[in-house]
């Protein structure tokens, strides 16, 4: 049990921006812990999510500007960790296209004008698409939409090689029973938010995830942890745009 809550905490510290504090003897690396962290993923989606409704729900005589509030509020609280991987990604495919090498552009810290120009207008995208999504007052497909992305990343996780130590970690500890129940337990979960139309949005959700990332993978000639993350956001904005289209 100790290492299930050692990999909640982890998923909850990697994967947000809220403050969670280790014991100095507390070993993350196990493939216990990191199985669980990584089953903990679609939660940690749905915990989100939950949040930001909560907070535009407050903000909602502000109109619009609490729903533009709470949209970048939901990324802030996964710190923007996958919204910095289109930036890293955009500059390494234009590197590619130049005849560098792409896998050390993705692995610079500093940032290039095409990664900037992508990031910006991806920002721009997500928070128009997202506000729009709670002005209408669609919270369950948004929660069911955290879901989804999140699980999209564990079928990635599974489903490709890495050219990542961390992630190929990672990929060792998750087996593909238990990634086969937590499918079934989130799934139930957004069958009870959205009905039929969730499983919908699940095949949208898992085929776009693949595609992007086979996608890119054919442009740099691997597949790293940015690569993902640009996956899930990519995925977001996808489904947002699904859902609003299925119900206006």
């Amino acid at each position: 049990m100790k290492q299930i809550y050692l990999g909640i905490k982890f998923a909850l510290s990697y994967f947000t921006a809220l403050p969670i504090r280790f014991g100095t003897n507390d070993d993350l690396s196990r493939p216990q812990v990191l199985a669980s962290m990584l089953l903990t993923l679609p939660f940690v989606g749905l915990l989100l999510s939950t949040i930001t409704i909560g907070v535009f729900v407050a903000l909602q005589p502000l109109g619009w500007l609490a729903a533009i509030i709470s949209s970048v509020m939901y990324m802030a609280l996964y710190g923007f960790i996958h919204t910095e991987a289109i930036i890293d990604v955009a500059d390494a495919v234009y590197a590619k296209h130049s005849g560098k090498d792409p896998y050390v552009i993705i692995k610079e810290p500093s940032v290039g004008a095409m990664g900037v120009l992508y990031g910006v207008s991806f920002l721009i995208l997500k928070i128009t698409a997202l506000s729009t999504l709670l002005m209408h007052h669609l919270f369950l497909p948004f929660i069911a939409i955290s879901i989804i992305s999140r699980i999209a990343l564990l079928v990635l996780i599974n489903y490709h090689d890495f050219r990542s130590s961390f992630v190929v970690k990672l990929q060792e500890s998750l087996t593909l029973f238990p990634l086969l129940i937590a499918i079934a337990i989130y799934g139930a979960i957004g069958f009870f938010f959205l009905s039929w139309p969730f499983f919908s949005f699940f095949f949208i959700g898992i085929s776009m995830a693949l595609f992007l990332s086979i996608l890119t993978k054919k442009s740099l000639g691997f597949i790293n942890g940015d690569v993902l993350g640009m996956s899930l956001e990519g995925v977001e904005l996808i489904l947002i745009l699904a859902v609003l289209l299925t119900w206006n």
